[in-house]
């Protein structure tokens, strides 16, 4: 679903445990180009992003992995 020209997508997360650890998963999503605005929440283990292009499910998985967590499943809304 797009809303003002804008995709977002829910990213699972699993291994957060701590705010250091949300603040690794929220430079690495917003590292991907076309991303502009990234929320992390560590109670629900989830990163809401929202980008303007499409962002690949793969590519996503691969920053989030590269920062030392897990994504467990993508949702797009």
């Amino acid at each position: 679903m797009l809303f003002k020209g804008k995709i977002k997508k829910t990213i699972h997360v699993e291994g957060m445990s701590c705010q250091h650890c949300v603040n690794r998963v929220k430079s690495a999503l917003e590292s991907i180009e076309g991303v502009s605005n990234v929320k992390v929440n560590l109670e629900s283990n989830t990163a809401v992003i929202k980008s303007s292009t499409e962002i690949s499910d793969s590519n996503i998985e691969k920053v989030v992995k590269d920062a030392g967590y897990e994504v467990k499943s993508i949702e797009k809304s």
